[in-house]
């Protein structure tokens, strides 16, 4: 089955569980269509380069999906209809990667970074 890269960007003034719930929803839907989702990262609210919809800031939430390409297309049908979603884009990918994502491992290495320069 082909393997794809979903991420999306909710708006920033939902909370956390509301994110969690698009994610939640997302997943459903993928799955009532004969899909599976194999990995969910939510990298937190950060900052665009530029202003989408008014909003300055964005969750940012990766899907990894294992698919047909019609799951895809319900999904991304379903995520421009949802007014929390300012973007999305899914990509195919030939291989998932294994373990925490470039985004969570960049997040991780700064926490440290910051860590150290506060024992210092």
């Amino acid at each position: 089955m082909p393997l794809y890269e979903h991420v999306f960007l909710a708006r920033q003034d939902l909370s956390q569980s509301q994110v969690d719930a698009l994610a939640a929803a997302a997943t459903e839907i993928v799955e009532q269509n004969n899909g599976k989702v194999t990995k969910t990262e939510t990298w937190g609210l950060r900052s665009l380069a530029y202003k989408i919809q008014k909003n300055r800031k964005a969750h940012f939430v990766l899907l990894n999906i294992e698919a047909p390409g019609e799951t895809v297309s319900e999904l991304e049908r379903q995520s421009a209809m949802n007014e929390d979603i300012i973007r999305y884009m899914t990509i195919r990918v030939d291989e998932h990667e294994a373990g925490p994502s470039v985004m969570m491992r960049k997040n991780e290495r700064d926490r440290s970074r910051r860590r150290e320069r506060e024992g210092d």
